[in-house]
């Protein structure tokens, strides 16, 4: 009888989609290539949108060959596409382990701002958040980060070959938010290479203001952000004091209000623009906290800080018991605000017929914390 013949496991391409310019760099210093083939190819990724390496005709056929054999260029795939009445897109996207995450879109004038999600889930269980309830799985990579932005650009002709022309599209993505599924700062190396990519020339080129990264305040990551970014920084803030945040936002527990106002503070200081302003996402919810009271007392807490202060009506979802704040106490608590001389901007819902409204993208997680089983037994518990 014959040995048998064990074939050698053939290595693991690797995904060019996600690699910021010096890793890039450095991967074609593995097979010998100089530093403008990683600026071509970052080119032809994120500029021209090509994912074939026979289609980039500015390099050689033999290297064209080796990228062939060692690398890829993946995006996540599509499972499905939803258009709002109101203009508002949302895509779910198919990312490892049976995983589906949520990317929505947001026209508004002259500005399209793309929402991109940087977990499967959320760790942080935020009691306002579709998200937080439907558990945690895993971090994403930083080529489903960026995959998100090229999903989208690539769908609205943003992405062009360089034998098409000028640009036309009828809508672009102009800005992107860290605000999708996900805490950013707890994945974040693999957000970093993505915000990276977004602010390099050769790839989206979008200005630092453009680009906000949101967190509901991982303190010791906010220290170490300005060591390699200067993007814009929003903290989902949602309460005035610690009491009420511990309860909408638990990771107040380990990372207090004032620690976190002190960090972001930290971070805006270190900008090379001493104009720049930290926004504060506030969800305002019906009778819990959207009294005249918690705009006095979130003045006060500001008072000293250099804010921009964006309130967002809660969006009911299924598992919450929230309910959608009034017009009425929503533009009293705003006036007040505003007469204490902060900029105060009221987000509009949009797209809450697909689901795409902030705080309602759920996607589809492995939960592997066992959550959103927990939420859906309280919920039969209480209908009876």
């Amino acid at each position: 009888m014959g040995e048998l013949q064990v074939k050698p496991a053939q290595a693991e391409k690797v995904n060019l989609l996600g690699l910021s310019i010096d890793k890039l760099v450095d991967f074609f210093a593995t097979l010998g290539e100089k530093r403008f083939r990683a600026i071509q190819v970052v080119k032809w990724i994120h500029q021209s949108g090509v994912d074939d390496f026979s289609q980039m005709t500015n390099l050689s056929k033999p290297l064209r060959a080796k990228l062939t054999a060692r690398a890829e260029i993946r995006a996540p795939k599509v499972l499905q596409q939803l258009d709002s009445v109101d203009g508002t897109r949302k895509w779910l996207l198919a990312v490892a382990a049976g995983n589906a995450i949520e990317t929505v879109y947001i026209p508004d004038g002259n500005r399209g701002t793309l929402c991109v999600s940087s977990q499967v889930g959320c760790a942080l269980d935020c009691s306002f958040c579709a998200t937080g309830k439907q558990g945690f799985n895993r971090d994403l990579t930083a080529a489903e980060i960026i995959g998100q932005v090229w999903i989208a650009c690539k769908s609205f002709g943003q992405l062009q070959l360089p034998t098409t022309g000028k640009n036309t599209a009828a809508r672009k993505v102009t800005n992107v938010v860290m605000m999708g599924m996900g805490e950013p700062l707890l994945n974040f190396d693999n957000v970093v290479d993505a915000m990276n990519l977004m602010l390099e020339d050769n790839a989206y080129g979008l200005s630092k203001r453009r680009v906000t990264l949101s967190t509901s305040g991982v303190v010791p990551a906010l220290d170490r952000l300005a060591d390699v970014t200067d993007v814009s920084l929003a903290i989902s803030l949602h309460a005035p004091n610690d009491q009420l945040r511990d309860q909408l936002v638990p990771i107040n527990k380990k990372y207090p209000i004032a620690m976190l106002l002190d960090s972001a503070q930290r971070y805006i200081e270190r900008m090379p623009d001493n104009r720049r302003k930290i926004t504060i996402e506030y969800t305002i919810i019906r009778e819990v906290n959207d009294h005249p009271k918690h705009a006095e007392e979130l003045a006060t807490l500001l008072a000293t800080v250099p804010v921009k202060i964006n309130l967002i009506p809660f969006n009911p979802f299924e598992l919450s018991d929230y309910q959608r704040v009034s017009n009425n106490a929503l533009r009293r608590f705003q006036q007040i605000l505003l007469d204490k001389g902060f900029t105060v901007t009221v987000r509009t819902t949009r797209g809450d017929d697909i689901a795409a409204a902030c705080g309602q993208l759920a996607g589809s997680v492995n939960d592997r914390t066992r959550r959103a089983e927990r939420y859906r037994e309280r919920a039969v518990r209480i209908v009876g």
